[in-house]
Protein backbone atom coordinates (compact mmCIF):
# COMPACT_ATOMS: atom_id res chain seq x y z
CA UNK A 1 0.00 0.00 0.00
CA UNK A 2 1.28 3.13 -1.22
CA UNK A 3 0.50 6.82 0.30
CA UNK A 4 0.32 10.05 -1.54
CA UNK A 5 -0.23 13.40 0.04
CA UNK A 6 -1.15 16.37 -2.17
CA UNK A 7 -0.20 19.65 -1.47
CA UNK A 8 -2.84 21.23 -3.72
CA UNK A 9 -2.68 24.99 -5.97
CA UNK A 10 -4.34 26.65 -8.38
CA UNK A 11 -1.83 25.96 -11.08
CA UNK A 12 -0.12 22.80 -9.56
CA UNK A 13 0.61 20.67 -7.03
CA UNK A 14 3.11 18.68 -4.83
CA UNK A 15 3.01 15.48 -4.54
CA UNK A 16 4.34 13.13 -2.07
CA UNK A 17 4.17 8.95 -2.04
CA UNK A 18 5.45 6.98 0.41
CA UNK A 19 5.38 3.20 1.22
CA UNK A 20 4.14 1.88 4.41
CA UNK A 21 7.39 2.31 6.17
CA UNK A 22 7.03 5.87 5.79
CA UNK A 23 10.17 5.61 3.18
CA UNK A 24 9.36 8.42 0.21
CA UNK A 25 9.11 6.27 -3.74
CA UNK A 26 8.23 10.11 -5.29
CA UNK A 27 7.85 13.55 -4.75
CA UNK A 28 7.74 16.43 -7.29
CA UNK A 29 5.64 19.42 -8.39
CA UNK A 30 3.15 18.51 -10.95
CA UNK A 31 1.07 21.08 -13.04
CA UNK A 32 -2.42 20.46 -12.17
CA UNK A 33 -3.51 18.80 -16.03
CA UNK A 34 -4.28 15.31 -16.77
CA UNK A 35 -1.73 14.42 -18.84
CA UNK A 36 1.20 15.76 -15.66
CA UNK A 37 -0.92 13.55 -13.04
CA UNK A 38 -0.60 10.54 -15.51
CA UNK A 39 3.15 10.99 -16.05
CA UNK A 40 3.82 11.30 -12.05
CA UNK A 41 1.57 8.47 -10.81
CA UNK A 42 3.50 6.25 -13.04
CA UNK A 43 4.56 2.87 -11.64
CA UNK A 44 2.36 3.80 -8.38
CA UNK A 45 -0.75 4.07 -8.92
CA UNK A 46 -1.50 0.25 -8.10
CA UNK A 47 -2.95 0.17 -4.48
CA UNK A 48 -2.20 4.07 -3.78
CA UNK A 49 -4.35 5.87 -1.31
CA UNK A 50 -4.27 9.69 -1.79
CA UNK A 51 -5.07 13.03 0.49
CA UNK A 52 -5.32 16.59 -0.55
CA UNK A 53 -6.87 19.06 2.05
CA UNK A 54 -10.25 20.95 1.40
CA UNK A 55 -10.56 24.40 -0.85
CA UNK A 56 -11.45 26.44 -3.29
CA UNK A 57 -10.89 23.88 -6.16
CA UNK A 58 -10.22 21.10 -4.35
CA UNK A 59 -12.93 18.96 -6.29
CA UNK A 60 -11.26 19.53 -9.85
CA UNK A 61 -8.28 17.52 -8.50
CA UNK A 62 -9.85 15.22 -6.59
CA UNK A 63 -12.26 14.24 -9.29
CA UNK A 64 -9.58 13.98 -12.14
CA UNK A 65 -7.52 11.57 -9.75
CA UNK A 66 -10.74 9.00 -8.98
CA UNK A 67 -11.18 9.41 -12.71
CA UNK A 68 -7.38 7.63 -12.76
CA UNK A 69 -8.95 5.11 -10.32
CA UNK A 70 -7.41 6.65 -6.60
CA UNK A 71 -8.99 6.66 -3.91
CA UNK A 72 -9.07 10.09 -2.62
CA UNK A 73 -9.75 11.25 0.93
CA UNK A 74 -10.25 15.31 1.83
CA UNK A 75 -8.97 16.64 4.68
CA UNK A 76 -10.27 19.15 7.23
CA UNK A 77 -7.40 22.09 6.56
CA UNK A 78 -7.87 23.22 10.35
CA UNK A 79 -7.41 20.43 11.83
CA UNK A 80 -4.48 19.15 9.96
CA UNK A 81 -3.06 22.58 10.93
CA UNK A 82 -3.65 21.78 14.19
CA UNK A 83 -2.36 18.27 14.35
CA UNK A 84 0.98 18.65 12.38
CA UNK A 85 1.92 22.59 12.77
CA UNK A 86 5.32 23.54 11.83
CA UNK A 87 7.42 26.95 11.83
CA UNK A 88 8.88 25.60 8.10
CA UNK A 89 6.31 25.37 6.13
CA UNK A 90 6.89 23.80 2.46
CA UNK A 91 4.81 22.80 -0.48
CA UNK A 92 7.08 19.86 -0.04
CA UNK A 93 7.29 19.35 3.75
CA UNK A 94 3.12 20.16 3.35
CA UNK A 95 2.43 17.17 1.10
CA UNK A 96 4.74 14.86 3.01
CA UNK A 97 3.19 15.44 6.21
CA UNK A 98 0.15 14.66 4.47
CA UNK A 99 0.90 11.79 3.75
CA UNK A 100 2.36 10.54 6.31
CA UNK A 101 -0.65 11.28 8.57
CA UNK A 102 -2.70 9.47 5.97
CA UNK A 103 -0.44 6.10 6.55
CA UNK A 104 -0.94 6.95 10.35
CA UNK A 105 -5.16 6.79 9.54
CA UNK A 106 -4.76 10.70 11.19
CA UNK A 107 -6.78 12.14 8.75
CA UNK A 108 -9.80 14.44 9.86
CA UNK A 109 -12.03 14.46 7.23
CA UNK A 110 -14.63 16.45 5.87
CA UNK A 111 -18.24 16.04 4.22
CA UNK A 112 -17.73 15.62 0.49
CA UNK A 113 -20.71 17.11 -1.88
CA UNK A 114 -21.57 15.06 -4.60
CA UNK A 115 -21.43 16.39 -7.99
CA UNK A 116 -24.66 17.82 -8.31
CA UNK A 117 -25.00 19.08 -4.55
CA UNK A 118 -21.83 21.55 -6.09
CA UNK A 119 -23.89 22.32 -8.97
CA UNK A 120 -26.55 23.60 -7.25
CA UNK A 121 -24.27 25.47 -4.69
CA UNK A 122 -22.58 27.28 -8.23
CA UNK A 123 -26.37 28.25 -9.12
CA UNK A 124 -27.03 30.06 -5.70
CA UNK A 125 -23.38 31.52 -5.62
CA UNK A 126 -23.87 33.27 -9.35
CA UNK A 127 -27.53 34.50 -8.15
CA UNK A 128 -26.22 35.85 -4.88
CA UNK A 129 -23.41 37.52 -6.48
CA UNK A 130 -25.94 39.55 -9.25
CA UNK A 131 -27.88 40.51 -5.93
CA UNK A 132 -24.63 41.79 -4.43
CA UNK A 133 -23.88 44.10 -7.48
CA UNK A 134 -27.63 45.49 -7.10
CA UNK A 135 -26.98 46.96 -3.84
CA UNK A 136 -23.99 48.01 -4.41
CA UNK A 137 -25.93 49.66 -7.68
CA UNK A 138 -28.52 51.22 -5.78
CA UNK A 139 -26.19 52.46 -3.30
CA UNK A 140 -24.20 54.13 -5.82
CA UNK A 141 -27.46 55.81 -6.93
CA UNK A 142 -28.38 56.81 -3.69
CA UNK A 143 -24.84 58.46 -3.19
CA UNK A 144 -25.01 60.09 -6.29
CA UNK A 145 -28.22 61.41 -5.87
CA UNK A 146 -27.35 62.44 -1.94
CA UNK A 147 -24.70 65.13 -3.44
CA UNK A 148 -27.30 67.12 -5.36
CA UNK A 149 -29.54 69.96 -4.67
CA UNK A 150 -31.96 70.15 -2.91
CA UNK A 151 -34.92 70.12 -5.35
CA UNK A 152 -33.62 67.21 -7.54
CA UNK A 153 -33.19 64.95 -3.34
CA UNK A 154 -36.82 66.06 -2.97
CA UNK A 155 -37.73 64.60 -6.15
CA UNK A 156 -36.64 61.80 -5.63
CA UNK A 157 -37.17 61.33 -1.82
CA UNK A 158 -40.82 61.74 -2.65
CA UNK A 159 -40.85 58.16 -3.93
CA UNK A 160 -41.40 55.58 -1.28
CA UNK A 161 -39.96 52.50 -3.38
CA UNK A 162 -37.31 53.97 -5.28
CA UNK A 163 -36.19 50.96 -6.96
CA UNK A 164 -39.71 50.69 -7.86
CA UNK A 165 -41.91 50.54 -11.07
CA UNK A 166 -42.79 54.40 -10.27
CA UNK A 167 -39.06 54.81 -8.58
CA UNK A 168 -37.42 53.71 -11.61
CA UNK A 169 -39.35 56.08 -13.78
CA UNK A 170 -38.71 59.01 -11.79
CA UNK A 171 -35.28 58.60 -11.61
CA UNK A 172 -35.34 58.62 -15.52
CA UNK A 173 -36.29 62.01 -15.88
CA UNK A 174 -34.71 63.25 -13.23
CA UNK A 175 -31.65 65.87 -15.17
CA UNK A 176 -28.50 65.92 -13.08
CA UNK A 177 -25.65 68.75 -13.68
CA UNK A 178 -23.11 67.65 -16.00
CA UNK A 179 -21.09 64.86 -15.94
CA UNK A 180 -23.55 63.27 -13.19
CA UNK A 181 -26.25 62.74 -15.46
CA UNK A 182 -24.46 60.41 -17.71
CA UNK A 183 -23.55 58.19 -14.28
CA UNK A 184 -27.02 58.20 -13.40
CA UNK A 185 -28.25 57.15 -16.70
CA UNK A 186 -25.27 54.70 -17.11
CA UNK A 187 -26.04 53.14 -13.53
CA UNK A 188 -30.23 52.93 -14.52
CA UNK A 189 -28.96 50.74 -17.43
CA UNK A 190 -26.51 48.76 -15.45
CA UNK A 191 -29.21 47.80 -12.72
CA UNK A 192 -31.85 47.12 -15.69
CA UNK A 193 -29.14 44.37 -16.34
CA UNK A 194 -28.61 43.01 -13.58
CA UNK A 195 -32.43 42.74 -12.88
CA UNK A 196 -32.91 40.46 -15.68
CA UNK A 197 -29.80 38.42 -14.66
CA UNK A 198 -31.48 38.11 -11.52
CA UNK A 199 -34.52 36.78 -13.19
CA UNK A 200 -33.10 34.12 -15.05
CA UNK A 201 -31.31 32.86 -11.97
CA UNK A 202 -34.49 32.84 -10.11
CA UNK A 203 -35.53 30.49 -12.95
CA UNK A 204 -32.88 28.22 -11.94
CA UNK A 205 -33.64 28.23 -8.77
CA UNK A 206 -37.09 27.28 -9.33
CA UNK A 207 -35.83 24.13 -10.93
CA UNK A 208 -33.62 23.41 -8.55
CA UNK A 209 -36.81 23.75 -5.68
CA UNK A 210 -39.40 21.59 -7.94
CA UNK A 211 -37.03 18.88 -8.13
CA UNK A 212 -35.68 18.87 -4.36
CA UNK A 213 -38.13 17.13 -1.27
CA UNK A 214 -36.20 19.06 1.11
CA UNK A 215 -35.84 22.06 0.26
CA UNK A 216 -39.89 22.19 -0.89
CA UNK A 217 -40.31 20.70 2.86
CA UNK A 218 -38.21 23.43 4.51
CA UNK A 219 -40.48 25.85 2.32
CA UNK A 220 -42.97 25.30 4.98
CA UNK A 221 -41.10 26.30 7.54
CA UNK A 222 -42.22 30.53 8.13
CA UNK A 223 -39.80 32.91 7.54
CA UNK A 224 -38.10 30.71 4.34
CA UNK A 225 -38.86 31.19 0.83
CA UNK A 226 -38.00 29.01 -2.25
CA UNK A 227 -34.71 30.51 -2.57
CA UNK A 228 -33.41 30.19 1.40
CA UNK A 229 -35.02 26.62 1.43
CA UNK A 230 -33.14 25.64 -1.60
CA UNK A 231 -29.88 27.15 0.03
CA UNK A 232 -30.49 25.50 3.39
CA UNK A 233 -31.11 21.97 1.86
CA UNK A 234 -27.80 22.33 -0.46
CA UNK A 235 -25.82 23.35 2.41
CA UNK A 236 -27.27 20.70 4.72
CA UNK A 237 -26.96 17.94 1.57
CA UNK A 238 -27.22 14.84 3.79
CA UNK A 239 -29.18 15.88 7.35
CA UNK A 240 -27.76 12.15 8.39
CA UNK A 241 -24.73 13.18 8.53
CA UNK A 242 -25.99 15.40 11.94
CA UNK A 243 -26.48 13.21 15.12
CA UNK A 244 -28.97 16.09 17.13
CA UNK A 245 -29.75 19.60 16.65
CA UNK A 246 -27.26 20.35 18.41
CA UNK A 247 -24.48 19.31 15.69
CA UNK A 248 -26.44 21.24 13.07
CA UNK A 249 -26.38 24.16 15.31
CA UNK A 250 -22.14 23.83 15.72
CA UNK A 251 -21.99 23.56 11.52
CA UNK A 252 -24.19 26.79 11.16
CA UNK A 253 -22.08 28.43 13.54
CA UNK A 254 -24.49 30.04 15.24
CA UNK A 255 -23.79 28.72 19.62
CA UNK A 256 -21.21 30.75 21.72
CA UNK A 257 -17.38 30.30 22.14
CA UNK A 258 -17.23 28.46 25.66
CA UNK A 259 -14.06 28.93 28.00
CA UNK A 260 -14.32 26.75 31.39
CA UNK A 261 -11.90 26.02 33.48
CA UNK A 262 -12.13 24.37 37.19
CA UNK A 263 -15.07 25.95 38.45
CA UNK A 264 -15.90 28.78 35.85
CA UNK A 265 -17.56 29.46 32.62
CA UNK A 266 -17.29 31.88 30.06
CA UNK A 267 -19.54 31.93 27.07
CA UNK A 268 -18.47 34.58 24.85
CA UNK A 269 -19.14 35.48 20.91
CA UNK A 270 -20.03 33.39 18.40
CA UNK A 271 -17.66 30.91 16.75
CA UNK A 272 -15.88 31.66 13.96
CA UNK A 273 -16.15 28.30 12.38
CA UNK A 274 -19.23 27.04 10.53
CA UNK A 275 -21.27 27.51 7.55
CA UNK A 276 -21.21 30.80 6.95
CA UNK A 277 -23.67 30.62 4.31
CA UNK A 278 -25.97 28.15 6.32
CA UNK A 279 -25.22 30.69 9.31
CA UNK A 280 -26.57 33.61 7.03
CA UNK A 281 -30.13 31.74 5.46
CA UNK A 282 -31.55 30.95 9.09
CA UNK A 283 -30.41 34.85 10.80
CA UNK A 284 -32.03 36.42 7.44
CA UNK A 285 -34.79 34.04 8.05
CA UNK A 286 -35.21 35.29 11.61
CA UNK A 287 -37.49 38.38 10.97
CA UNK A 288 -39.81 36.83 8.51
CA UNK A 289 -40.71 33.99 11.31
CA UNK A 290 -41.32 36.42 13.63
CA UNK A 291 -43.96 37.99 11.78
CA UNK A 292 -45.62 34.65 10.05
CA UNK A 293 -45.55 32.77 13.56
CA UNK A 294 -46.90 33.74 16.44
CA UNK A 295 -45.00 31.09 18.90
CA UNK A 296 -41.71 31.93 17.17
CA UNK A 297 -42.52 35.83 17.87
CA UNK A 298 -43.62 34.39 21.59
CA UNK A 299 -39.93 32.58 22.09
CA UNK A 300 -38.30 35.96 20.60
CA UNK A 301 -39.68 38.42 22.88
CA UNK A 302 -38.99 36.38 26.04
CA UNK A 303 -35.69 35.84 24.87
CA UNK A 304 -34.91 39.26 24.36
CA UNK A 305 -36.15 40.28 27.81
CA UNK A 306 -33.82 38.24 29.75
CA UNK A 307 -31.00 38.26 27.32
CA UNK A 308 -31.48 41.06 25.02
CA UNK A 309 -32.10 41.27 21.62
CA UNK A 310 -29.07 39.97 19.49
CA UNK A 311 -28.84 37.39 21.46
CA UNK A 312 -32.76 36.57 21.20
CA UNK A 313 -31.91 36.73 17.37
CA UNK A 314 -29.42 34.02 17.27
CA UNK A 315 -31.67 31.72 19.82
CA UNK A 316 -34.71 31.97 17.18
CA UNK A 317 -32.20 30.96 14.60
CA UNK A 318 -31.19 28.09 16.69
CA UNK A 319 -35.15 27.11 17.11
CA UNK A 320 -34.93 27.14 13.53
CA UNK A 321 -32.13 24.73 12.65
CA UNK A 322 -33.74 23.10 15.09
CA UNK A 323 -37.41 22.54 13.18
CA UNK A 324 -35.08 22.40 10.35
CA UNK A 325 -33.41 18.83 11.73
CA UNK A 326 -37.02 17.23 12.63
CA UNK A 327 -38.71 18.33 9.55
CA UNK A 328 -35.58 16.85 7.68
CA UNK A 329 -35.17 13.53 9.65
CA UNK A 330 -39.06 12.85 10.13
CA UNK A 331 -39.71 13.78 6.17
CA UNK A 332 -42.59 15.81 7.05
CA UNK A 333 -44.04 19.11 6.51
CA UNK A 334 -43.54 22.07 9.32
CA UNK A 335 -46.44 22.01 11.95
CA UNK A 336 -46.94 25.17 14.48
CA UNK A 337 -46.90 23.67 18.38
CA UNK A 338 -49.66 24.21 19.12
CA UNK A 339 -51.17 22.17 16.13
CA UNK A 340 -48.27 19.84 16.67
CA UNK A 341 -49.13 18.98 20.30
CA UNK A 342 -53.16 18.26 19.54
CA UNK A 343 -52.02 15.16 18.00
CA UNK A 344 -53.37 15.47 14.06
CA UNK A 345 -53.72 12.76 11.67
CA UNK A 346 -51.00 11.52 9.63
CA UNK A 347 -52.41 12.71 6.59
CA UNK A 348 -52.46 15.94 7.58
CA UNK A 349 -49.04 15.90 8.81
Amino acid sequence: MNYMGIDHHKQYSHMTVVDEKGKIIKTDHVLNRRREVEEFLEGCKEGLIAVIEAGRATYTMLDLLEELGVDVKMAHPLQVKAIAQAKIKTDKRDSKILAHLLRADLIPEVYRRDPENRATQRILRHRMGYVRMQTQIKNRIRTLLAKQQEEIREMAESENHLFGIRGMETLRQLKLPGKDNEMLESLIMTYGHVQRRIKQSNALVKEVYDSCEEARLISTIPGFGKFFSVLVATEIADIGRFASAAKLHSYAGVIPSTHASGEKSYHGKLVKQGNKWLRWAVVEAVWPAMRADFDVRVFYLKYAKRKGANPAKIAVARRLLTIIYRVLTEKRTYIPYKREHKRLPSCLN
